[in-house]
């Protein structure tokens, strides 16, 4: 072979090379693209997210609901992963039914919107986290025949629903003997609003969103039964899922998932329940 045909030979063997890598390159789950990373949650589910009318308290413009800001524990893990990492930060308001297929389409990078990391979701999605424990509970008015309950056993009869999709409703809601299950509300916000309007008796939620709605309804009041014999029951792997909070990504992007955990995991229990704290004391009252 003379040197021109070996140098033909070289240069076609590099291209095949190199469109191998970028086919290679191409199968690879989307990363964070030109240093902005695109978030979607509700902005209705306070105090992990909400939405408002002006930046105050660091809220984030709404990328897609333009003149809105979202604000929230959600918003604030948010700014400090992307302040660590160099990113810019976009968020989407997008429904709850939605969340998942978004991140899996690629039509955003990641989910923050307080949910949690069960075994079912970890099927179609990979978590980063957990950014925050949430213990479940339910909520009465504090004026409802259930306001004294402190087991399960006490809630029978009762009327109930909780949030759409959500373990309250399809796990926990079932274990309460004799309880009237009603339709799963779409929202957080339409949750408490059937119980505060007398359409259920109690709901289910965690104790983050419990807490939230107590401060935006004196009304209600909360129904922890965690650490006795009356609390739901779950396998030590269920519960687990159950209170560990995360933020969701496409399947196999490592390379996020291994960045977003490196800020979440030198972050203590402590430093969750802080922000959290200040997130509930922020939370516009009229939102739920």
């Amino acid at each position: 072979m003379n040197r021109t045909a070996r140098l033909i030979a070289a240069l076609m063997i590099a291209a095949l090379m190199f469109a191998c890598s970028a086919n290679a390159f191409a199968d690879q789950p989307s990363q964070v693209e030109d240093g902005v990373l695109t978030i979607a949650m509700e902005c209705a589910y306070a105090p992990y997210n909400w939405t408002q009318s002006d930046d105050s308290n660091g809220a984030v413009p709404i990328a897609n609901v333009p003149g809105s800001f979202a604000n929230g524990y959600d918003v604030m893990i948010a700014k400090q992963i992307c302040e660590a990492n160099g990113w810019e930060l976009e968020v989407y308001q997008s429904d709850w039914d939605s969340l998942v297929p978004g991140v899996q389409t690629g039509t955003f990078d990641a989910v923050i919107a307080g949910q949690s990391m069960t075994s079912e979701r970890a099927e179609q999605v990979d978590f980063a986290g957990p950014y925050f424990y949430a213990t479940i509970v339910c909520l009465t008015k504090a004026d409802s025949p259930y306001a004294n309950a402190t087991s399960l056993t006490d809630l029978a009869g009762g009327s109930c629903t909780a949030q759409i999709a959500t373990i309250w409703y399809d796990t926990c809601l079932p274990q309460i003997e004799g309880a009237n299950m009603m339709t799963a509300a779409e929202t957080a916000p339409a949750m408490l609003m059937a119980l505060e309007t007398g359409m259920v008796d109690f709901v289910c939620t965690d104790m983050p969103t419990a807490q939230g709605a107590v401060a935006a309804y004196p009304d209600m009041v909360i129904l922890d039964f965690s650490g006795t014999d009356g609390d739901f029951q779950f396998t030590e792997e269920e519960r687990a899922e159950n209170v560990n909070i995360g933020v969701s990504m496409m399947k196999g992007n490592t390379v996020l998932r291994e960045a977003i955990d490196s800020v979440l995991s030198g972050m203590t229990v402590d430093d969750f329940n802080s922000l959290m704290e200040y997130a509930i004391s922020i939370q516009p009252l009229s939102e739920e």
